[in-house]
């Protein structure tokens, strides 16, 4: 099938997900997870209608801003290292993988030369894998009143990347855990915070996300295919 015909049918799938569960449907967005697809992949799934589309490596999002010219929206939802924050300033709408203050005090640094607001999403590492960025869920809540001070960043919610199961009935409660996180948080108030967004889902488990309030999913295979 033609990357188009996937995109119609994700967003179909997600609306079914999201009407099984009395969501609007309008109130998530698909990320095209683009990493390792060439700028060509890209601006043809954006004539096709995409907006979003979410890169994990700093160099290849730089070489595809510089090639596709459609308008679309760039989101970073890789691990990111602090020395690489500076070549997304201005470049990336949303970052979804805030783990480390010391991460969001270079985003401040890097985005208060440009004065302008950076959205973010705290990372939280749900599954307790080595192998997985994120913070602790126990240490979340400190992490969002720490990055809430900053003056050039603003939380907009959490993301995560649960364990992989092969079935995607088996990562609903992590998607749960994920949501019920984001309403304690809400609950502090914390000033400069909100909690709109839940960045979870991918390809093979989106439509459960979906069911458990993701407002955000990040789908790559399912769109381009198989790397």
């Amino acid at each position: 099938m033609s990357i188009a015909t996937n995109i119609y049918e994700i967003n179909r799938r997600i609306s079914s997900a999201a009407l099984r569960v009395g969501r609007d449907p309008a109130t998530i967005r698909l990320v095209a997870a683009s990493k390792t697809w060439p700028a060509e992949g890209v601006t043809e799934a954006a004539e096709a209608g995409q907006l979003i589309f979410g890169e994990n490596y700093v160099q290849e999002l730089l070489a595809k801003a510089l090639h596709v010219k459609e308008p679309i929206e760039w989101h970073f939802i890789g691990a990111l290292q602090s020395n690489k924050v500076k070549q997304l300033a201005g470049v990336v709408s949303l970052i979804h993988s805030v783990d480390r203050l010391s991460l969001a005090e270079e985003i401040e640094k890097q985005w208060g030369k440009l004065g302008e607001l950076c959205n973010v999403l705290v990372e939280v590492n749900l599954s307790g894998e080595e192998t997985k960025s994120g913070t602790s869920s126990a240490e979340a809540a400190r992490l969002v009143r720490e990055v809430a001070r900053l003056p050039h960043l603003r939380i907009r919610g959490l993301m995560t990347m649960p364990q992989f199961f092969d079935q995607p009935e088996e990562a609903r409660l992590s998607f749960r855990s994920l949501r019920e996180l984001s309403e304690i948080i809400t609950a502090e108030n914390i000033p400069n915070v909100e909690m709109d967004e839940l960045s979870m889902g991918m390809s093979g488990d989106f439509e459960v996300a979906v069911e458990e309030g993701a407002t955000l999913v990040r789908v790559g295979t399912a769109i381009f295919g198989y790397r």
